[in-house]
This record gives C-alpha cells, structure tokens and sequence, in this order.
C-alpha cells in the first residue's frame, strides 16, 4: 500500500508534471486541427500496438537512454554536456576503426569488446576536449560542444566519402557492411539485442551507485553550489568538471556503438541520429533524476516511434512528432520552475 505522503508527492510533482504535459500536447494537436483523443490513441497505438512495435520501441531506447544516463553527472556538476551528438559521431568512429581492422585480430568476441571500449574512450577525450577549452580558454561549454559537434560531423563525412567509401563508389548509405560475426547479437528476428539492453541496465545501476552510495554525487552538487566554497573545502572544480564530461561522453560514445554494431552494421552520416539533443530532453523533463530519465526515455522513444502515424493515419505534418516533445519539455520546465520558485532547490534520485 502506498503511503498517503508518497501519494501526494506523486499527485503534486510527477503527476501534476505529467498532467500539465499532457494538456499542453493535446492544445497543440487541436491548434494542428487534429482531435486530441485521436491523436494520443494513434501514438500508443503505433508505439505499442503490436509485439513488433514495442521492440522497435526498446531498440530505439536504448541509445537514447544511455545518452540521458550519461547527462545526468554533467547535470550535477552544473553544466551542459550540449556536445553529446558530436560525442556520439566520436564513438561510433571509434568503433569502426577497431571493427575495420578485426580480420588482422581473429577473435569476433574480443574485437567488439575492444571496440565499445574504443568508442567510450573517444567520446569521453571529445567531451573532455569541451571541458579543457572552457577551463583553460574561457570558452563557454555549450559553444565549446557545439563546435567540436560540428567538427565530428565534417570528419564523419570526410571518412565515409573518403577513405572509408565503398569499393568504386562513395554513397549516403554509408561505409561497407560489417562480417555479420562482429555484429551485437541480437534476437527476435534483429529485432533486439540482449546485450545493448544489458549494457544500459548497468549503466543506470552503475550510476545509482555513484551518485547515492560513494561522495561522488555530493562532490558534483557542491561543485555546482559554489566552486569557490568547493576549492575552500579541499575540492577541485575542475577536475570534477573533466570527469562529469568524461563520463558523459564515455556513455555517449557507447551508444554511438551500440547503433554501428547492433543496429546499421556499418557506418552512416547520420549515425548519431538526434539521440543526443533528444538526450538533453529527456533529462530536463525527468529533472535531473536517474529512474525518471529511464521512464522519461522509453515516453520519447514510444513517441518517436508511435508518432509515425499522426501523418500516416491522421494526414497530420511530420514535424507535429518533434513539436509535441518539445511543448512536452518546455511545460514540465515551466511547472519544475515554478514549483522550485515556491520550495528552492533539491536533489533526488
């Protein structure tokens, strides 16, 4: 039975978010012309209609989840990880470089190990190349990650049509396709791969237990409460903003390989795929907690995916999809506001 205290914090904060969410969405369907109802009907209906809805559902959250559990330690340590895209496209390069040279090591298992291990340590140096320009030159994070986001998109491309282009042709479709052995595997006809959704699972419990059971957490709220009140007490700012970007783009990179090797098998120009600003979402509108950003991941990506049928079935645009996520956003941030005006800042998990 749930405590009555519990019940009316649930009514009165996630409730009252998810309430107020819902109504901005269904003001915006009617602005679009479309009836409410209807609309919300076919989104739950493309997403989880069917058993093969609901996978791709879970393919799709599981990048997108373990972007937004690496988001979370930035979040903590006041700053924006606004580069996870770049650091994505990192780590999937990463993990293309060690996968393009497995014939010469001979053992699949090893190779993919190597490989996501590749790509979480290029996406932790891209971030942490973000964090040293901001501390050692001044440069705002959310600039510094913008540029270097910019930057692994033009290399990306250079490669795939460059160097990394199919025998005799460069195309969109990307580099040549992987043995099928070094491929993550999957079940359900490709459907899911027990391994990638393993992998976020202990990312989110790895994170619990940093931030709630080690100093590490409170470490990143007193740095973001007051550096110089930090560095007083024998902390080092710095250097705990390099490990929450570090940790950050690590996660990052590994959901750039879990979509080269257990989803496209190859490398795309469009790999990332705006996990990462759908990231950055997700973890505003889950304010900063560690299970909600998990619940809040699985909402977007069965509204990414279900929101496939508002033009197909309703004639409606294709961007009202985007649109709906962003109003869901930025009026749960309005209601978080208000609420933190009334009662000051917390922290939960």
């Amino acid at each position: 039975m749930i405590n009555p205290r519990t019940l009316r914090h649930i009514i009165s904060g996630p409730g009252l978010v998810g309430l107020v969410s819902l109504l901005a969405g269904a003001v915006l369907l009617w602005v679009a012309g479309a009836s409410p109802i209807e609309g919300y009907v076919n989104i739950i209906k493309g997403a989880l209609g069917s058993t093969g809805k609901f996978f791709f559902v879970v393919r799709t959250w599981v990048p997108l989840a373990i972007c937004a559990c690496g988001l979370i330690y930035p979040f903590r340590a006041g700053l924006l990880n606004i580069g996870v895209e770049g650091q994505m496209i990192w780590g999937a390069v990463c993990c293309t470089v060690v996968l393009r040279w497995a014939i010469v090591w001979g053992s699949p298992a090893l190779t993919v190990m190597l490989a996501f291990a590749a790509a979480a340590a290029g996406g932790a140096l891209w971030a942490m190349l973000a964090g040293i320009l901001k501390i050692k030159g001044g440069v705002n994070e959310i600039f510094g990650g913008l540029g270097l986001t910019f930057v692994a998109q033009g290399v990306v491309l250079w490669l795939i049509f460059g160097p990394w282009k199919r025998p005799g042709v460069a195309t969109m479709s990307g580099t040549e396709i992987f043995s099928p052995d070094l491929w993550l595997p999957t079940v359900l006809s490709g459907r899911i791969s027990p391994a990638a959704i393993l992998l976020t699972v202990m990312l989110f419990a790895l994170t619990v237990l940093l931030l709630t059971r080690t100093n590490l957490g409170l470490y990143f709220q007193a740095v973001r409460s007051s550096q110089r009140a930090a560095f007083v007490l024998g902390l080092n700012p710095s250097g705990y903003f390099l490990l929450a970007l570090a940790i950050s783009g690590g996660c990052a990179g590994l959901a750039g390989a879990v979509l080269v090797a257990g989803v496209y098998h190859c490398l795309i120009p469009s790999i990332s795929g705006n996990y990462g600003y759908l990231a950055l979402l997700v973890v505003m509108l889950a304010d900063h907690r560690i299970g909600a950003a998990a619940v809040v991941a699985f909402l977007f990506a069965g509204l990414n995916v279900g929101g496939v049928q508002l033009p197909l079935v309703m004639h409606l645009d294709s961007s009202l999809s985007g649109i709906l996520q962003g109003a869901l956003v930025l009026t749960a941030l309005a209601v978080y506001g208000r609420r933190r005006k009334r009662r000051g800042p917390e922290w939960t998990v």
